[in-house]
Order: C-alpha cells, then structure tokens, then sequence
C-alpha cells in the first residue's frame, strides 16, 4: 500500500499537478493539505475520474484537508478535539482497509512569540493527546501531512535564515519529538537518516533553484505500521513543474496485511 501526503496550495490552481502526479505515482492513499476551497466545491468530478475516491474537510479560501483513496474509504472523525471553537479545517481521519490514516495540516505559528504560534502549540498539545489515543489501539495508524516544523537543523538549507521562526523553535520541535520518543517513527529519517531531503522551497529568494529547502512535510507510523514498511520518499521533481504547489508529495510504502 502507497501512501503519501501532499500540501498542494490550492486545488484549484494545482488540480493539473495533482492529477498528473496521481497518474504517475499511482498512490493508494493520500492526504491532501491546502485545499483552500469549500466542501462542495471540491473537484470531485476530476478526482473520480483518476480513479480516486474522496472525503474532503473544506474551507473557504483557507486551510482544508482532503483524503484520496483507490478503494472506498471510511471516514472516522473530522475534529480534533480539545477546543470546540476551533473552527479551522486541518483534521481529518479514515480508516483504509485495516490502516488508520490521518491527514493534517499543522498550525504555521508565525509570527512567533504571539498569538498564532500560542493557537500552534496548543494545537499541537491536542494532536499529541490523539495521538496517545491512537497509539494505544496498537493497530497500523499513519499521521500524514504537512506538520510546519522542522525536526532538527539537518533539514532545512539555512538554519541561520530560521533563527526564531516557528517552524524551529525549541517549543514546535520538543513537541514533534515526544511524539517519536513515545514510539512513533518518522518514515523518511528511518529509510534515509543522514540525507538531505526536502519537501518545500518557498516561492520567494529563489530558493528551488538555490535548494534552500525544509522538510516540513512527515509521515509518522505507529510501531505496527512500521513493522510492514518497505520503503519511503520524496518526489523532489515535482516541485520543478509549471505552476507547482511549493511542497511536494511525501510517500510511504506499506505491505499488504
């Protein structure tokens, strides 16, 4: 089983580049982060013709979160708990044959310190009580998306360009890795430890053509969902395409119960 996240930056604008990359990656499985459209205005007619089914969490001009699936999946829950005004769309969970997978799209932060990245820390202090959750079920379960933190320097080009961003302060970082410190394993950093790997290249600076990039996109697998994993990536060339999103798909391959 191919599964794979990808923060596309408007689905409206990147459907083109999505579809072309489903038509070449043939992914089982992806969440989709970055909509940035409403529910009802998912091109859902598009996605079906590739072959997908969907179950999207929309938002007008901002945030949403979608998961593709090959096969029919079920969806299980749509809110992360912990705050019930949190209106914003960055949660979505399905079960996929006997995997448990969960699309997100962390809270950004900036600027930071100040309100936003109080709104990320908490969020991600409610992520981590799910994620306890879901650990304990000792079943395959898969946190896919894009996180907005960077694990430590080795990924991102220029740490002296993030010095007090949000995506590397101490606070984001300790958060990511008590999650890999209670079991959960980081699939890129398992098969390729020591690469430098990136998922984004912001549009400004030239930094796709300078490779100033970060690796703010993960895959965190429960013990019993990395017990089956065979192989893990980036496709990196996406990011060279025509009107591309400035992240590119993360990937994960599981075998077959």
């Amino acid at each position: 089983m191919k599964i794979a996240t990808f923060n596309v930056n408007g689905i409206g604008a990147r459907l083109p580049r999505l579809l072309e990359w489903l038509g070449e990656a043939k992914p089982d499985v992806v969440g989709l982060q970055e909509i940035k459209t409403e529910t009802g205005r998912f091109p859902l007619t598009e996605i079906e013709a590739a072959g997908y089914h969907a179950l999207v969490h929309g938002q007008k001009g901002f945030n949403g979160v979608a998961i593709l699936t090959r096969e029919p999946a079920e969806e299980i829950d749509r809110t992360l708990a912990g705050d019930p005004e949190d209106a914003q769309s960055r949660w979505i969970e399905a079960r996929v044959g006997d995997v448990h997978f969960v699309c997100l799209y962390l809270p950004n932060g900036n600027p930071a310190p100040g309100p936003k990245f109080d709104y990320k820390l908490g969020w991600m202090d409610r992520m981590a009580a799910r994620a306890a959750e879901l650990l304990a079920s000792e079943t395959p379960v898969v946190l896919a998306g894009d996180w907005n933190v960077c694990p430590t320097d080795r990924d991102l080009a220029r740490p002296d360009m993030m010095e007090g961003d949000a995506l590397t302060r101490p606070e984001s970082r300790s958060r990511f890795r008590s999650l890999t410190a209670c079991g959960w394993t980081d699939a890129i950093r398992a098969r390729q430890p020591g690469a430098e790997c990136y998922s984004y290249w912001d549009y400004q600076a030239g930094a796709w053509a300078k490779n100033w990039g970060l690796r703010i996109d993960h895959l965190l697998l429960s013990p019993a969902a990395a017990d089956r994993m065979q192989d893990a990536g980036i496709d990196r060339h996406v990011r060279g395409a025509e009107r591309a999103s400035d992240h590119v798909p993360v990937w994960v391959e599981l075998q077959t119960a």
